[in-house]
This record gives C-alpha cells, structure tokens and sequence, in this order.
C-alpha cells in the first residue's frame, strides 16, 4: 500500500485520477457506462487529469478547456436517459474512498468537496436536460 500523501503536483493529480478510474471500470455500476463511452482511456485519463489538476492545483493545460454538462448531456442520451442519481453517488463514494485511502491534507479535501458539488450541478444539468427535449 502507498503511503498517504498530499496533492502537490500534477503526478499526485494523475495518481488520483488513475487509481479512481480503475474502481470506476470494475464498479459493476458505473463499468458498464464508462467501458461503453470512453474509447480511448489513455486519453480520457489525460483529459481528466488536465481537469483536476487545473481544478486543485490552479495550474496546467485545463483553463477553459473543458465544458462538463454537454458531455454529460451526451453521456445520458447514449444511456436512453438511465442515469441517474444513484450513479453520481456512486461515483462520489468512489471518489471520496480513493482519496480518504491515499491522500490528506487541504486539497485532498477541497477535491471531495469540488467532486460533490460538481455531482450535483451535473445532475441537475442532466434533469434540465432532459425537460428541454
């Protein structure tokens, strides 16, 4: 087992992303879903990582290069609009157990907190989606 650390650095920030992408694939809920979208994984992985590191950190490529609710809008229209809830919580108890297991300090928390209000808005997103159609 590694030891726990801090989030200091993009190699931290990929570590997280991998580890948690990994339980998301073997999750029996959520595996289905991501195994069907994501073709490439190296590249959603480096993606994401983009992502949180520009999230956690306040560096990197990621500043205004992402746009999360169309590609969550999409997501759920290949799924015949079945996501729902129940999947984001999943996906938040996964998030929150890669971290609690191997990271502490400040942004290790400010990443569960981001996660679960990003969880929502998402959601929220999709639901307004769904009325639009």
């Amino acid at each position: 087992m590694e030891a726990i650390i801090e989030i200091q650095s993009r190699n931290e920030v990929s570590r997280l992303v991998r580890t948690f992408y990994a339980k998301v694939r073997k999750n029996p809920t959520l595996g289905p879903i991501f195994n069907t979208i994501v073709h490439d994984w190296e590249v959603h992985l480096e993606r994401l990582t983009d992502f949180w590191e520009m999230v956690l950190l306040h560096s990197g490529p990621g500043a205004g290069k992402f746009s999360p609710v169309p590609v969550h809008r999409e997501v759920d229209d290949k799924m015949d609009h079945q996501v729902s809830e129940s999947h984001f919580n999943t996906w938040l108890a996964l998030w929150f157990d890669t971290i609690d297991s191997q990271f502490k300090g400040e942004v290790a928390e400010y990443a569960k907190q981001h996660a679960h209000k990003m969880a929502h808005i998402l959601f929220f997103k999709i639901m307004e989606g769904r009325m639009e159609t």
